[in-house]
């Protein structure tokens, strides 16, 4: 039972992205169900940990509920957020960075390598904030800012799956 609560968590951190859909983005309920997706996402791993109940199972499904949270979430905001061509580039190589490291993970362990890195945890804040900070930066700023520490990531994220053994 107590190994249950992390993996509900992140369960219900599906439920409430695929919820998101049936909301205009920035709308109040929209709003709401983005922030508490994002509170799941901060406390799943936290609670496993203090239960003790961290296994490789909870570590893949969290990383399938943020796949799932943040196709929603881009799936909303990218339409009424206007980021130039050079970001949308820029966000297509971190993509095929991020796909080369999944293959690499793939072909040398035999099973999708997740790779929770600090880079990986700060860059996710930061995609997180994103949305909310149009109203205090430019967005062409904040996009850029975020589009850096995430090449990084991305890039740290491949080194640390290549040195795995």
């Amino acid at each position: 039972m107590k190994g249950m609560i992390a993996n509900a968590i992140t369960g219900s951190r599906i439920v409430v992205s695929l919820i998101m859909l049936l909301f205009p983005a920035y709308s109040p309920w929209f709003n709401t169900c983005y922030l508490l997706a994002g509170v799941t996402d901060m406390v799943d791993g936290t609670i496993a940990r203090k239960l003790g109940t961290c296994s490789e199972f909870g570590e893949r499904f969290d990383t399938v509920a943020d796949f799932v949270f943040v196709v929603v979430a881009a799936f909303k905001l990218l339409p009424v957020i206007n980021i130039g061509p050079v970001i949308w580039l820029w966000i297509g190589i971190i993509a095929v960075i991020k796909v080369i490291n999944i293959v690499i993970g793939f072909v040398q362990h035999k099973k999708i390598v997740a790779v929770h890195s600090w880079a990986n945890r700060i860059t996710g804040l930061l995609l997180f904030i994103l949305p909310l900070s149009i109203y205090v930066i430019d967005i062409k700023y904040s996009t850029a800012a975020v589009c850096v520490l995430a090449t990084f990531a991305a890039i740290h994220e491949g080194y640390l799956i290549m040195k795995r053994t």
